[in-house]
């Protein structure tokens, strides 16, 4: 449904570079990456909104690179909401029907359909200075998808919003994907965003396209240092492969197949790094004992900082998992590692 080939876009002393990118129809994809990094510029380019150095974009099978913004089939809803503030709900959320004409019965259809997905009815008649954070990007994405847009754009809808609206509209999103046919493409900096939205997305930094693929697998199996950290990676380590075997400041570790000489670290996320007062294997894991460096108490969990050989482990352990034990009491104890969960890159 979107795709871009080659895609070059320069702005000031910001560039997009050689960007090639498809998404399929009614997925829902997620542009991920800091601040700076060139996501909105991306979005802004596929909405007609900056010019395009170099490249083509298609919806469809549409090229639209040239065409303007309302020729393109796209809806965008940004994260300042843009609502019109002497304009009520219910005459926010219809305003893009004076210039997309539908048949009566369909409009009224997808009004009524969208007020009472995102459940609106009660805040039709109010203006947006009296509206709550999550209920103004509510009433946005209602007007977005009024339309009925071929794509819809989304730049970090939920970064403003406090945590309580955050889940509020973070589950309207996944309603209204389920409920349409239109392809979703947002952009966030937020991973646990786009781990519970996205089924596929792509890793942005300083204006190139770092890694793409199913979200799991960009969290789980990153390709770079800088997306290994941006994605929480934690354990990353320098490394030399033998076979099966991993090198890591004199420690070996048993990995789950051999890896090729070309892979220069190995990583595992925190929350795989399990920690226990007991050298007993479980599910296949590696005790390798180890000094306790550090502990913090964050409520629900612990991270845990633990040293075996000369490398720092970075653990985060439910308080479920300790069975009522407090680790701030250790002094030593056991990292488990499942060569399953060791990812070479």
């Amino acid at each position: 449904m979107i795709r871009l080939e080659d895609l070059n876009v320069s702005l000031l002393n910001f560039n997009l570079r050689d960007i090639h990118l498809t998404v399929a129809e009614n997925e829902f994809f997620a542009l991920i990456g800091p601040t700076g990094a060139g996501k909105t510029v991306m979005l802004e380019a596929i909405a007609g909104l900056v010019p395009v150095k170099s490249g083509r974009i298609f919806i469809g099978e549409r090229e639209v690179t040239g065409l303007p913004p309302e020729r393109r089939g796209i809806g965008i809803v940004y994260q300042d909401h843009a609502l019109f503030p002497h304009q009520t709900v219910l005459q926010n959320i219809t305003y893009g029907l004076h210039f997309h004409k539908a048949q009566k019965t369909e409009a009224q259809d997808r009004r009524k359909h969208l007020i009472d997905l995102l459940q609106l009815s009660h805040l039709l008649d109010r203006l947006p200075t009296h509206l709550s954070g999550g209920e103004k990007q509510r009433v946005a994405l209602a007007r977005a998808m009024m339309v009925g847009p071929e794509v819809l754009l989304l730049d970090e809808p939920l970064s403003a919003l406090d945590p309580n609206f955050r889940e509020e509209v973070r589950d309207a999103l996944k309603e209204l994907h389920k409920t349409s046919h239109t392809t979703f493409l947002m952009v966030t900096h937020d991973f646990s965003d786009a781990l519970y939205l996205a089924g596929r997305a792509a890793v942005i930094y300083q204006g190139r396209i770092e890694q793409i693929g199913e979200t799991m697998e960009v969290l789980r199996h990153p390709n770079s240092l800088f997306t290994a950290d941006f994605v929480g990676m934690k354990n990353v380590f320098p490394a030399t492969f033998e076979g099966d075997r991993a090198t890591v400041d004199g420690l070996t570790i048993t990995l789950a197949a051999p890896v090729g000489s070309s892979k220069k670290y190995i990583s595992v996320r925190p929350e795989e790094v399990v920690i226990s007062r007991e050298s007993v294997s479980t599910n296949g894991s590696i005790p390798l004992k180890g000094e306790i460096r550090r502990v913090v108490d964050h409520g629900f969990y612990f991270s845990i900082a633990i040293k075996t050989g000369g490398v720092t482990f970075q653990s985060v352990m439910p308080k479920s998992m300790l069975l009522d034990r407090d680790p701030k009491d250790w002094k030593e104890a056991y990292v488990h590692l499942r060569p399953s969960n060791l990812h070479a890159f």
